[in-house]
């Protein structure tokens, strides 16, 4: 996979998510949108990918194949600037704490509710201080 795959990917979640919260399918909206997120970090790590590059500690490539959004922003190279704008912006703070506890795990829950899925939906879309728009600047 490339950058240009995850960031397809991202967009294509998103939309799949839109579309079941829009049939009330919360825990397939909920669960989709986050994995929107996970594939622009996996964009933002592939960008700074260099061809023949030697790849760096196993660790560090071990976390960029995990479904955790914080080791993904580490290992992206984002953290200073997420820090910075989670300093600087209540909205994008708040839509990062909406979205921060987001788990693959969350596929074997069947009781997301609509709140939830909207919420998380809308913290990642928001135009102005969503968590994906943020990405898309870095991928």
């Amino acid at each position: 996979m490339n950058r240009s795959d995850f960031q397809k990917l991202a967009e294509l979640r998103i939309k799949e998510a839109q579309i079941l919260l829009e049939n009330n399918c919360f825990e397939g909206a909920y669960y989709l949108a986050g994995y929107a997120v996970e594939c622009a970090l996996k964009a933002c790590i592939a960008r700074k990918t260099q061809q023949f590059d030697f790849p760096p500690k196993r660790a560090v490539v071990d976390d960029m194949y995990k479904h955790d959004l914080l080791k993904l922003i580490n290992v992206s190279g984002l953290k200073s600037d997420f820090e910075k704008h989670e300093k600087e912006s209540n909205e994008f703070a708040a839509n990062w704490g909406t979205i921060k506890d987001w788990s693959e795990e969350i596929r074997y829950n069947t009781t997301v509710e609509q709140k939830r899925a909207i919420d998380v939906l809308a913290a990642i879309t928001d135009k102005d201080y969503g968590i994906l728009e943020w990405l898309k600047k870095s991928w």
